[in-house]
C-alpha cells in the first residue's frame, strides 16, 4: 500500500473528474480545483468514447452514466470524396460499440457522478505556483487560496500550467495545419444508416453520422498554414466560415450536399486541431501530468477522452500499490508513454493528409481498425509492479 493519502488535481475536466473518482477508488482523498468559475454546459462540439474508454469508465463506476447522455456508433463506412465505399466494419467481437455524444453532456455526466462519489469540486481555482516541502505539496491559487496535500495532479488541458511547472522547457501544442468544423443537417441529403460513422477522405476530409432526433452531424478541416487562435476562430462570423467550407468541399460528395443544407446557426467551430508531442518530464518531485496535460493525440485519433481516463485510472493504480509518489510516478510513467505516443503518432499522420500535406492514410484493416488500441484493458485489481519488466 502507498503512502500517498490526499491529492489536489488540477483542472476539472474529464481526465481530472476521472482522476479524482479513481483516486477514490484507490482509497486516496482528492480534491478537484477548476479555473473557471463553473461547469462546460454547453461548451465543446462531439466526441467519441471508444470501447477502451468504457472499459476504465467501469472501474469508477461512470460507464453507464456515460453510455445514457452517448449513442452507440459501431459501424464504420470508409468512402473517397466521389462518393466510391471503399471498406466497411460493423464492430468487432467481444467489444462493446464506440459511443458518441456531446462534449458538455459527458462532462455533466462524469460530474454528477463524481459528486454523488463524494468527490470535492471548487470553481473559479486558477493555478498560479506550488510550493513543494518534506510533508507534500502546496498549490498556490491566483484568488490568494492554498490546497495541501501529498501530490499534485496536472489536469489541466494542453495549455497546462502544470506541465510549465513540472519543466519550464516542456514543449507545447503542436499546431495541425488544419482547422476543425462541425455541423448539423436536418434534412435527409445524404444516406447514413443510424449506428454508422463515414469518412470520406480526397483532396479534402470529411466525417458524418446520423444522431438519434434524425439529424446528421458531419465533422470536416480546412486547412491553413498559420494558425488561429479558438477566440479568433470565433471571431469570424460563421457565414464566412461556411462560404470557405463551401468552396473547399466543393464537388465532394457527400461534402458539397451537407455544407450547402448547413444553417450557419449550427455551425460549431471548433478551432486549430492541435496535439502533443513527446514530452520528456512527466513528473517532478510531488507533481505529475494526466489527460491532455501530456499526451493529447488531437482528435483525429478518436481517442482523447479514452486515452486520458485510461491515464487516471493507472495513476491511480501505481499511487495505490507503490511505496512512494516517486516509485509510482515512474511506473505510471513506463504503463502509458508507448501506447499514447503510438496513438498520438498515427494521429499525426492523418492530421497531414487532412491537410493536404500527404495522401489519404492507407485504409485499415478490421483489426487494425478495432484491434489493440480499443481492446487494452486495464486489470484494476493485479497488483503494479515497481520495477520495468
Amino acid at each position: 500500500m502507498g503512502t500517498v493519502r490526499t491529492a489536489v488535481v488540477i483542472g476539472g475536466g474529464i481526465g481530472g473528474t476521472v482522476t479524482a473518482m479513481a483516486l477514490a477508488r484507490a482509497g486516496i482523498e482528492a480534491t478537484v480545483h477548476e479555473a473557471h468559475p463553473g461547469g462546460a454546459d454547453g461548451v465543446g462540439a462531439m466526441l467519441s468514447l471508444a470501447p477502451n474508454g468504457l472499459a476504465a469508465l467501469r472501474i469508477v463506476g461512470a460507464e453507464e452514466a456515460v453510455r445514457a447522455v452517448g449513442h452507440p456508433v459501431p459501424g464504420v463506412v470508409m468512402a473517397d470524396g466521389a462518393g466510391n465505399r471503399l471498406a466497411e466494419f460493423h464492430g468487432f467481437p467481444g467489444l462493446p460499440a464506440t459511443h458518441a455524444m456531446a462534449r458538455a453532456d459527458l462532462h455533466r455526466a462524469l460530474t454528477e457522478q463524481a459528486l454523488a462519489q463524494g468527490v470535492k469540486i471548487e470553481y473559479g481555482r486558477r493555478l498560479v505556483g506550488a510550493e513543494e516541502d518534506l510533508d507534500g505539496v502546496t498549490a498556490v491559487f491566483a484568488d490568494g487560496g492554498t490546497a495541501h496535500a501529498d501530490v499534485l495532479i496536472g489536469a489541466d488541458g494542453i495549455r497546462s500550467t502544470v506541465r510549465t511547472l513540472i519543466d519550464p522547457a516542456a514543449p507545447g501544442p503542436e499546431y495541425a495545419g488544419v482547422l476543425g468544423f462541425g455541423g448539423l443537417v436536418a434534412e435527409d441529403v445524404t444516406p447514413a444508416e443510424r449506428g454508422t460513422m463515414y469518412f470520406a477522405f480526397g483532396r479534402s476530409f470529411i466525417g458524418w453520422w446520423r444522431l438519434p432526433d434524425g439529424q446528421v452531424c458531419w465533422f470536416a478541416s480546412l486547412p491553413r498554414t498559420e494558425p488561429l487562435t479558438w477566440a479568433e476562430v470565433q471571431r469570424i462570423p460563421a457565414e464566412q466560415w461556411l462560404a470557405r467550407l463551401r468552396e473547399r468541399y466543393a464537388d465532394h460528395v457527400p461534402g458539397e450536399r451537407l455544407l450547402a443544407h448547413t444553417a450557419p446557426d449550427t455551425l460549431m467551430a471548433t478551432g486549430p486541431m492541435e496535439r502533443m508531442p513527446s514530452v520528456p518530464h512527466w513528473h517532478r518531485g510531488r507533481l505529475v501530468l494526466v489527460g491532455d496535460a501530456v499526451h493529447a493525440p488531437s482528435s483525429s485519433s478518436g481517442q482523447g477522452a479514452s486515452l486520458a481516463v485510461e491515464s487516471a485510472v493507472e495513476l491511480a493504480r501505481c499511487l495505490r500499490d507503490l511505496p512512494d509518489h516517486a516509485t509510482a510516478f515512474g511506473a505510471y510513467e513506463r504503463l502509458r508513454r508507448s501506447r499514447v505516443e503510438l496513438i498520438g503518432g498515427n494521429a499525426a499522420a492523418t492530421n497531414r493528409a487532412k491537410a493536404g500535406q500527404a495522401g489519404p492514410p492507407a485504409l485499415p484493416s478490421p483489426e487494425q481498425m478495432f484491434g489493440p488500441v480499443h481492446r487494452h484493458h486495464i486489470d484494476w485489481h493485479a497488483a503494479v509492479p515497481g520495477e520495468a519488466q
